[in-house]
């Protein structure tokens, strides 16, 4: 294991925000992931766990315990079963399933971030979610001091949520077990219709599936949402809120005051989320609450390719971040009765 001590943190995250960490711990192996989890815990020491820092909002001061960074590595491919090492990059990971010719995670292309980071946040984009393919999770839990496999069911996955978002400080996943598909070198079924307009083809239908990747790739990179140090548009953490998921009494009272606001032509993107239950877009409501692409005179500010992204433009800090989410949540709430929830991890601030 590796170890610094008052350690710039900024730099491990895709936000180049917040100040240093009294000690950061690198460690490569598992037994150096739990062995340094147990010592914080043994000795009552607070502990943040980073990835690939994509998710992410520390606060300016930094933080005042051991920092674990995560740098474990491992591409284990049996067939269509596929484990891999938290530490291992997301991307590149995806990557080389497609080269493998086996489907599943194609339309997860270049989101930025670590395996281990996947099923915590159940990350999921352009109509797939890893809540589909993963098996299993390997993980240390901190409560009982063993490591244990958590089954999918086990994980409790549901949008944007898990099992080990729900409790935090109890798991340290280590490995990750997917079941992925081989289609005869095309993708799963694409659920996503902007994907499938992209291509050429009907939501439902399969495509080659470097085609699928390479067009998701494209998608989000005309987002910002594929790193470039050299595009401040991607000094962030993605979408950073979730879309809003209303019940039907919420929804109605929703519906009232987009036309009301909007004029009475007005409908608002809707979308099925399990019984009684129904998205809605939380880039729409941010666009349309006046927070347009590009918003803001400070060095913190939305993106000028996609309303959902806070970016850094060079010079922020992390309370000008906030700064800016706490404007956006309040406007929204404002026009249209909705509070929207931050999708990154704040360590050291909050909303």
């Amino acid at each position: 294991m590796q170890e610094r001590h008052d350690a710039p943190l900024a730099p491990l995250t895709t936000f180049r925000l917040g100040g240093p960490a009294a000690r950061l711990v690198t460690a490569g192996t598992d037994a150096e992931v739990i062995e340094a989890v147990r010592e914080a815990d043994d000795t009552g020491t607070p502990l943040l766990l980073i990835g690939g820092g994509s998710n992410l909002v520390i606060g300016d001061k930094g933080f005042d315990g051991t920092a674990l960074l995560i740098a474990t590595k491992g591409f284990t491919l049996d067939g269509t079963r596929l484990e891999l090492a938290a530490g291992e990059v997301w991307t590149d990971a995806v990557a080389r399933t497609v080269e493998a010719g086996l489907a599943g995670v194609e339309c997860l292309a270049g989101i930025p971030g670590s395996a281990g980071a996947t099923p915590i946040q159940n990350v999921g984009a352009y109509g797939q979610e890893v809540a589909s393919t993963i098996t299993h999770v390997i993980a240390y839990d901190r409560v009982t001091r063993d490591t244990v496999t958590l089954t999918n069911a086990d994980c409790a996955f549901s949008y944007r949520h898990s099992r080990f978002k729900a409790d935090p400080d109890r798991y340290v996943v280590l490995r990750v077990g997917f079941e992925l598909e081989d289609a005869g070198g095309l993708s799963a079924p694409l659920k996503y219709a902007e994907t499938a307009r992209a291509l050429g083809v009907e939501p439902g239908d399969r495509v080659p599936l470097a085609a699928a990747r390479e067009t998701v790739l494209k998608l989000r990179s005309g987002k910002g949402m594929v790193l470039d140090p050299d595009d401040h548009d991607t000094w962030s953490a993605g979408s950073f809120f979730t879309n809003p998921i209303l019940t039907d009494s919420d929804f109605a009272a929703f519906h009232a005051r987009v036309k009301q606001h909007l004029g009475p032509d007005a409908e608002p993107p809707a979308y099925p989320a399990g019984a009684g239950h129904t998205k809605t877009s939380a880039a729409w409501l941010i666009d349309k609450a006046g927070f347009t692409k590009g918003y803001g005179t400070g060095p913190a500010r939305i993106s000028t390719k996609h309303t959902l992204a806070l970016t850094n433009r060079g010079e922020a800090t992390t309370e000008d971040l906030l700064a800016l989410a706490r404007e956006v949540v309040a406007g929204v709430h404002r026009t249209f009765g909705i509070t929207l929830v931050n999708e990154p991890v704040t360590v050291g601030v909050s909303l």
